[in-house]
């Protein structure tokens, strides 16, 4: 059974008192149901499950008059020998995306405060969520209870969570963290087992049914079989629940992200989809994948330094797959085994960016770069022990180039640290180096 970091924010949410409804937000097939399911089990006697998309009917519970009583009347025809105890009771509301009006009346179970409710979407943010046709055929939004909700955005597996589930200890990576505080050479033994693990990271990622066949069989091709069922189910959502406006584009604007990536600048292009293809016709399709949770974007900014969201360019953005299991699947066959073996040519500079953004992204960061029509380019910019520092990403060696003439220059960059990640262990080059180098598995220590 996986190990998750959300149940540690769950049983905080339970303790709290006066607690809210709380949404659990995230990509499809990330773990919602199951880890709501478990946490409810564990912590109450009484767990009343609802799933609309199995029980559509349900959904007549929640027309009408919203008062609490009758909410819970109609559920108990809908679910039979269920028990509402008001004092130990967690009704789970899953695939709530399917029943707006059931949004709607998490605030009226706020109010009532009997009931703990936990709910889960994997759809709540897409353009179009939450509209119903009127009898006049006219769309019209439902309302969310905003003030009497509360939202967690869950991930799939993020690389310490992939650790724990190889049976990585807690005192291993202790000894990892420890290592880049003193910025002390990782013990070898150590140093080869996390980067055997991080390359097999980069192949399974996170989601929860890729790293458990990973860790019953460490069968690759029986992994990427799971990587593309989800794929295709992702497609399927995006044809099911996406605006007639956008259907015939959405999945052109999706399977044009792996030749984004291959390119030398990454920069999203419009007309990489499709030749002369323009953004106002993919620009509400980029938008709907990403609410969906499937991609990030990562911002270019006009200057380095903080707060660096001010300094995003909000329409020059690169876009990375949110999981990089599923990057490595939209690409050829055999493309695992390169990882492995290290055989990755050009293709590894995308590759490598997107397993970084993917880790820096299941933190909750967001994801900026830098670039400037000269050639200069820096792959991510964070904030990092409360300044403005650059990462470096390498997939082998190679020169940092950028990275030097940004560092050069602290007048114009305002930037004195960068981090540049590898396949090689801790340490700087010279002891006041202002470059710190590590290992690319370290990226969830930063």
């Amino acid at each position: 059974m996986l190990k998750r970091k959300i149940e540690d924010f769950l049983r905080e949410w339970k303790l709290e008192k006066n607690h809210k409804p709380l949404v659990i937000k995230g990509v499809r097939q990330c773990g919602k149901t199951f880890i709501a399911e478990k946490f409810a089990r564990d912590n109450y006697k009484n767990v009343v499950y609802l799933n609309f998309i199995k029980t559509p009917s349900a959904s007549m519970a929640f027309e009408g008059d919203l008062d609490v009583d009758n909410i819970i009347t109609g559920l108990s025809t809908v679910i039979p020998d269920v028990d509402f105890d008001h004092d130990d009771t967690c009704l789970i509301l899953d695939e709530i995306q399917e029943c707006p009006q059931a949004r709607t009346a998490l605030k009226f179970f706020q109010l009532d405060g009997r009931f703990d409710i936990i709910a889960t979407g994997s759809l709540l943010g897409v353009k179009g969520y939450g509209k119903k046709k009127n009898s006049g055929n006219v769309e019209r939004p439902r309302s969310i209870p905003v003030g009497y909700e509360e939202i967690i955005n869950m991930y799939p597996l993020d690389f310490e969570e992939f650790l724990w589930a190889n049976g990585i200890k807690e005192n291993v990576i202790n000894k990892l963290r420890k290592c880049l505080q003193e910025e002390k050479p990782v013990p070898e033994l150590i140093h080869q087992r996390m980067m055997e693990l991080f390359l097999r990271y980069i192949i399974v990622g996170g989601l929860p049914e890729a790293v458990n066949t990973f860790i019953a069989t460490h069968n690759l091709d029986k992994v990427r079989k799971v990587h593309t069922r989800i794929i295709d189910e992702y497609k399927d959502d995006m044809v099911k629940y996406s605006d007639d406006s956008i259907k015939p584009s959405i999945r052109e604007c999706f399977d044009s992200i792996p030749r984004q990536l291959a390119k030398e600048n990454k920069k999203f292009q419009y007309s990489v989809i499709k030749k002369n293809a323009r953004a106002t016709t993919y620009e509400s399709c980029l938008q709907w994948i990403e609410d969906a949770g499937i991609i990030r974007r990562c911002y270019n900014l006009e200057i380095t330094g903080l707060p660096l969201d001010v300094n995003a360019i909000n329409d020059c953005f690169k876009v990375y797959m949110s999981d990089t299991g599923l990057f490595v699947s939209l690409l050829e066959d055999g493309t695992q085994t390169d990882i492995l073996q290290g055989n990755l040519s050009a293709c590894n500079g995308a590759l490598y960016e997107n397993v970084i953004a993917d880790i820096l992204g299941k933190m909750g960061r967001r994801l900026y770069y830098f670039h400037k029509d000269s050639g200069l380019e820096i792959d991510f910019v964070i904030r990092y022990q409360g300044e403005c520092y650059i990462l470096e990403v390498k997939a082998k060696g190679g020169k940092t180039k950028s990275s030097v003439t940004v560092l050069n220059h602290p007048e114009k960059y305002d930037v004195h640290h960068c981090i540049k990640m590898g396949m090689y262990n801790v340490g700087r080059a010279e002891p006041d180096s202002p470059i710190l180098t590590i290992p690319l598995y370290m990226a969830f220590l930063i």
